[in-house]
C-alpha cells in the first residue's frame, strides 16, 4: 500500500512538472538608442538587416528581422552613453567575413579582435573568424563567419 501510494505520488509529481514546462524561444532583443534614424541607417546599411513592420508608427522605433521569428527592436529615448564590456555584445554571422571587413572599413568603422587589437580578425580555436566594433550608441557587435 505504501509503495503504491509513493508510486502514484511520483507519477503525479512528474505529470505536474511536465505540465509546467513550457517551450521557450527568443522573440526579440531591444536596444535603447539616442537617435533612431541614425541607428536604423546603421543596422540597415552597415549590418545589412531588413526592416520589418513597426506597429507603433511613432518615429521612435525601428524593427529588424534577425532570424526566423526573431527581431531586433531599436527604441529612441536614451541620452546616456552606453558603457559595456566587449563580452556583452550582439553577434551576427556572415558568409564572407573578409568582404564584411572591407565593407565596414570603407564606411570608416573601426574594428578590433577579441583582445582589442585594432584592425585585426580573431581566429578562434574552432576556426571561426570574428571581429568586434560598436554601433552609434556604443553597443558592442560581433561579426563572425560561423554559419552553422
Amino acid at each position: 500500500m505504501k509503495v503504491t501510494f509513493l508510486f502514484i505520488l511520483l507519477i503525479l509529481s512528474a505529470i505536474s512538472v511536465s505540465a509546467q514546462k513550457q517551450h521557450v524561444t527568443l522573440n526579440h532583443v531591444a536596444l535603447y538608442v539616442e537617435d533612431v534614424a541614425k541607428s536604423r541607417t546603421f543596422y540597415t546599411n552597415i549590418i545589412g538587416l531588413d526592416t520589418i513592420k513597426e506597429p507603433f508608427k511613432d518615429g521612435l522605433h525601428a524593427w529588424f528581422k534577425v532570424g526566423e521569428g526573431i527581431a531586433l527592436h531599436i527604441i529612441q529615448g536614451t541620452k546616456d552613453k552606453v558603457n559595456q564590456y566587449r563580452n556583452t555584445h550582439t553577434c551576427f554571422s556572415v558568409t564572407d567575413i573578409n568582404s564584411f571587413v572591407n565593407h565596414i572599413t570603407n564606411a570608416g568603422i573601426k574594428y578590433e579582435d577579441s583582445k582589442g587589437n585594432p584592425n585585426t580578425i580573431t581566429t578562434r580555436i574552432d576556426g571561426v573568424k570574428q571581429i568586434f566594433f560598436k554601433d552609434p550608441d556604443g553597443y558592442w557587435i560581433e561579426i563572425n563567419n560561423d554559419t552553422n
